[in-house]
């Protein structure tokens, strides 16, 4: 199938991408790296009026360190993100987090940013996101703002974004002190979006997980106890909480013996990560 006619505007500055999405609103679509938006353009579960090209505006494009966090552009792609040399050092989580998101092909294309507008609930840098207590910088024509990550993905494929808003950049936040990261994930193939995946962030009193591929939404646990008994009847309580769906490539119940499992294994790995 190819994709319903649209107009396509190439935006030179974030004021053009502003006023396109002012006027056009639930009509317009951001385009970025693509590998989101093409595939529903080609399947015409999008069928926008207007594709905003925003990669050629200057500035979306850089991985700046900002006031304890690392600040990344709507362009920056996913393997430039990636291959940041002081990204293991400065987030962890986010360093272990992005091999496992899709392919080296999709990630040269890809955008961090892309991925957190698309909001699919087995994502990993949403995941990661909301595991860290990032930010997304949204901004329009009538005002600038930054929402947290845990407030910004609503729902299944949903997001706190207005129609005239541009997600401009993601906020993630410097390790910590003291504290542990790992990322844990299952999948049918690697590559893949995940049936289950862990994000774990441990101090040495406290453990946080976030949980992403059993709702519609990533879910966050906090203030876990970080290891013995006590955490394994935390995680089976989390696990129960959990709205976890059936679908082909596992079961609810399925999902919520591998967030035992896997949770388990990302607040024990964390732990043993304190810096």
């Amino acid at each position: 199938m190819k994709p319903a006619r649209f107009d396509y505007v190439r935006a030179e500055t974030l004021g053009e991408a502003h006023e396109v999405l002012a006027t056009e609103r639930d009509e317009a679509s951001v385009i970025a790296g693509g590998q989101s938006l093409m595939p529903m353009l080609s399947t015409r579960l999008a069928r926008p009026k207007v594709v905003v090209d925003i990669m050629r505006i200057p500035g979306l494009g850089a991985i700046a360190k900002e006031n304890n966090a690392i600040r990344v552009g709507a362009a920056v792609r996913q393997a430039e993100l990636l291959a940041w040399p002081e990204l293991a050092s400065a987030q962890p989580l986010m360093a272990q987090a992005l091999p496992w998101v899709g392919h080296a092909q999709t990630r040269s294309r890809g955008t961090v940013c892309g991925s957190v507008a698309h909001a699919d609930p087995s994502a990993e840098i949403p995941l990661a996101l909301v595991a860290l207590g990032g930010e997304i910088v949204l901004s329009s024509s009538r005002r600038y703002r930054r929402v947290g990550a845990a407030e910004f993905f609503t729902g299944l494929m949903s997001t706190a974004r207005a129609d005239d808003e541009l997600i401009e950049a993601v906020i993630v936040p410097w390790q910590r002190p003291l504290h542990g990261y790992a990322f844990r994930e299952f999948g049918r193939r690697h590559g893949d979006f995940a049936i289950v995946a862990c994000a774990a962030v441990v101090s040495k009193s406290t453990a946080r997980l976030a949980i992403g591929g059993v709702a519609d939404r990533p879910t966050v646990f906090d203030d876990l106890p970080p290891y013995g008994r006590p955490l394994d009847k935390a995680l089976d309580a989390a696990a129960r909480q959990l709205d976890a769906r059936d679908d082909l490539h596992a079961s609810a119940e399925y999902r919520r013996a591998l967030v035992r499992r896997l949770g388990r294994a990302a607040i024990v790995e964390a732990r043993r990560c304190l810096v």
